[in-house]
């Protein structure tokens, strides 16, 4: 007389396991990549957040007339009033800072924040600077927001996520 066999055979069972091991090395590159995705997401949301913050610095520069103005500042309520180019923001550290009200600290100073600000020199009287996350992989590749300020009357500023590297 055979008895009924009941549950698995352990083959059964390491032939399962084996499968679920083969298709997790399958899965897990996929999952590895949320890091630069959620990167890339807070760079955009940044560029967001700058976007915003210009068009009201220049709605409030516009009534106060200093639209036209190649270089003053313009009172939004804030403790310092931000420096403004043609109306738009420029791209100094404090206006930045101002406007946007981000954490937000000078490159290499040691000082711990959320964001880093360089001032490049490459781009002649383009005033532009980059902002990249704290921890973002900082080897020379794209994963910043780069930001140049209006540079004529008219013009509008620049603002570009490169986020190929993050």
């Amino acid at each position: 007389m055979m008895k009924k066999q009941q549950g698995f055979t352990l083959i059964e069972l390491v032939v399962v396991i084996i499968i679920l091991g083969i298709l997790s090395v399958v899965a897990a590159p996929k999952f590895i990549n949320l890091q630069k995705d959620a990167r890339s997401a807070t760079l955009h949301g940044l560029k967001g957040s700058l976007e915003g913050a210009n068009a009201l610095v220049f709605s409030k520069a516009a009534i106060a007339g200093l639209d036209t103005n190649p270089g003053t500042t313009v009172d939004i309520g804030s403790a310092n009033p931000p420096a403004i180019r043609y109306g738009y923001l420029q791209s100094d550290i404090g206006s930045l800072q101002e406007a946007m009200d981000i954490d937000l600290a000078i490159a290499g100073t040691g000082i711990d924040s959320e964001w880093q600000y360089v001032q490049l020199t490459h781009k002649v009287g383009a005033d532009t600077v980059r902002i990249h996350q704290k921890g973002a992989p900082d080897n020379g590749g794209e994963c910043y927001l780069e930001y140049t300020p209006a540079q004529t009357l008219g013009g509008q500023p620049l603002i570009e996520v490169k986020d190929k590297d993050c």
